[in-house]
């Protein structure tokens, strides 16, 4: 047992250009905010982060930190239980789930430093390597930017299945997403899975007439054709259409993975652990979704992930998203090598292995 308080919660909020415009089929953006908390107790710092509004700070410090300061570090699952109570007013879903998460990651951390072991054997390992998908191909790539990731991934990396986005201007451009999938599928060659991703851009119809026409390039993941917001339609494409239906990033409680794993309108659930109520959660969306005879893919962010991934037994794949594994890979010592296509959570180093590179992320920092 141990026998220490935790003695502070802080959080902070940094905005880090992209290397280049990105946009998928709904949205566009040039920068990506990483809300980070740091939990301490016994002379260990647990560290967790969310990619969310700055808001997302003023929710850790201003309704989480004095909830768990002086509290049992080890007692994840009731700090949670308690900090989802605190947020109930503020509105679960959206910020204040992203803060809850990021704050339940550093918990989860900090329990394994103190207990010297590395997070996924404290959380019972059921895989020693993680998969992943390469994942980026931008609506504003052009066609040499696009040639040139698909081939660090599939040639230089080894990954064998990689994303685009598609659904351009709100599937409007139907024409360049056609154009766009049969580049990819000529740079990476018959053997690399190809997944593309509508961000919801399309009507019903529309993406099944989508997946008809792009047959020629094989594709095999087809992730929110529409709204995650429509059930009906997910489950309507997916009894259709060849690829597997995905969805469910936009998830922040146990009630909303159930209601679309009970839809049948998904192939694979995603949830995105710095949104659905961290670590915690996330493993709880994993039995739910096993309940439902499915697999899980774990959503963008892929280094808060990696251990919780290798922790379930219903493990599709992680997603190595291009925008976060830029930040993460640069302001974090100890971040994975995706050679070869999987994650290797390192066997001996404590907690989730990663330590914050203050220095280098300081000039990016807004609160």
């Amino acid at each position: 047992m141990i026998d220490t308080p935790i003695t502070d919660l802080t959080a902070t909020a940094y905005t880090i250009p992209t290397d280049a415009p990105e946009a998928d089929g709904t949205l566009s953006w040039d920068s990506t905010t990483m809300v980070l908390a740091q939990v301490s107790a016994g002379g260990q710092v647990g560290t967790g982060w969310t990619y969310a509004p700055p808001a997302a700070a003023a929710v850790v410090t201003g309704i989480l930190a004095d909830l768990i300061t002086g509290e049992d570090p080890t007692a994840v699952p009731g700090l949670h239980a308690a900090m989802a109570a605190a947020v109930r007013n503020a509105g679960r879903p959206g910020i204040a789930g992203c803060a809850l998460s990021a704050v339940d990651i550093a918990l989860w951390d900090l329990k394994a430093r103190l207990l010297a072991v590395p997070l996924h054997r404290l959380l019972g390992a059921a895989r020693d390597t993680v998969p992943i998908y390469g994942s980026g191909g931008f609506t504003t790539y052009h066609r040499h930017q696009l040639e040139t990731q698909l081939s660090e991934w599939v040639q230089e990396q080894s990954i064998p299945r990689v994303k685009i986005k598609i659904g351009e201007a709100w599937g409007t451009r139907t024409d360049r997403d056609l154009d766009r999938i049969r580049q990819a599928r000529h740079v990476i060659g018959d053997d690399t899975e190809l997944y593309v991703d509508a961000n919801g851009a399309y009507g019903r119809k529309q993406a099944i007439r989508m997946a008809a026409d792009a047959a020629d390039a094989n594709v095999v993941w087809f992730e929110e054709p529409v709204s995650s917001d429509d059930l009906d339609g997910l489950r309507e494409i997916r009894q259709v259409v060849r690829p597997d239906v995905a969805a469910g990033e936009y998830g922040y409680d146990l009630p909303y993975f159930e209601r679309m794993c009970a839809a049948g309108a998904v192939d694979c659930l995603q949830a995105d652990v710095t949104r659905c109520g961290g670590i915690t959660d996330w493993l709880r969306v994993a039995a739910v979704a096993a309940a439902h005879n499915l697999e899980v893919s774990g959503h963008c962010a892929p280094h808060a992930h990696a251990h919780a991934a290798a922790a379930i037994p219903n493990l599709r794949h992680l997603e190595w998203f291009h925008d976060h594994v830029r930040i993460e890979q640069r302001f974090f010592d100890g971040a994975f090598n995706p050679a070869g296509g999987a994650l290797r959570p390192d066997p001996h180093a404590p907690g989730h292995g990663l330590a914050l590179c203050a220095p280098d992320i300081a000039p990016f920092q807004i609160v």
